[in-house]
This record gives C-alpha cells, structure tokens and sequence, in this order.
C-alpha cells in the first residue's frame, strides 16, 4: 500500500526546484513494536536536517541492498540491535518530499530483534502509543501514526 506524496514544509523552496526529476532516496524504515503494542521512536541526532525531531529509525538504502538487508544494517549501526529477516514484514510506502530532499519511505513492521537499544548516534528514544506524548514529529512519521490509529480502530 502507497499513499501519495506528502509535502513536508511546503512554504519552504526544495533543493533542486520542484522539478520532476528530483532524484529519489530510498530509505528503510523500522517501526519497532513490542507485544504490548508499544511503538520505538527515535530523536534525529544533533547535526542531521531536523536535529531534535522524533521518528521511526532507519536509513537510506546502500547500493545493491534490499529494503530489508539496509533497515537490519540500519538498525544495528544506530540502535545495536540484531534483526533476523523472519523479524521483518514490508508494511508501506510513502513519499515524502522534504525541502532538502525527495525520500520513499519503506515502512517494515518489525516484531522480533535480539540485544538491547543503544542508542549509537547520541539520539533518545521512547517506547510510545497513540496519542504520542513526545514533539515535534518528523513529517514522514505522521502517515505511520494514522494508519496505526486506523488499525486501531478497526
């Protein structure tokens, strides 16, 4: 399931204009969820474009890496935890057009990993639920936190 594009700070200019062929950064993204339904959200690390600002961890897809080998790759250089394959379940796609760049979001479920969270970049974390009580949120979370209301309620 994809949604369409979302705008992240449509008032500000887009590097590179709003052209069409703005290159697209892949991006592996985890959403963590304990068996209690709790959801992993990270800060973005001073120094990184929206520095203080929550999300689900993850990064961008190396070259010849699928969606699945760079979110566990990912997720060990930034929180120190393993992931096996069988842990992981593609779940959504968004694209999201930030000012500094064009990224399609690939959202993994994921339900089993080994080790504790160390948090390797300097950001926090917080173990959450809906309504989240921690700010400001990265647009390219807020399609998660929908859908996850919207599973929620069905």
């Amino acid at each position: 399931m994809s949604g369409g594009v979302l705008k992240a700070d449509a008032h500000l200019e887009r590097v590179g204009g709003d052209q069409p062929e703005r290159p697209v950064v892949d991006v592996a993204v985890g959403v963590l969820l304990r068996p209690d339904g709790a959801f992993l959200l990270t800060s973005r690390p001073e120094g990184k474009v929206y520095a203080g600002y929550w999300e689900f961890p993850g990064g961008k897809l190396e070259a010849g890496e699928s969606v699945e080998q760079a979110l566990a790759r990912e997720l060990h250089e930034e929180l120190g935890i393993e992931v096996p394959g069988a842990g992981v379940a593609r779940w959504r796609e968004q694209l999201v057009d930030y000012p500094h760049a064009l990224v399609r979001l690939h959202f993994c479920r994921v339900t089993r990993w080994q080790g504790e969270l160390q948090m390797r970049e300097g950001q926090r974390f917080s173990w959450q639920r809906l309504p989240v009580q921690v700010s400001p949120i990265l647009p390219g979370a807020l399609p998660v936190l929908d859908w996850l209301a919207q599973e929620q309620a069905d």
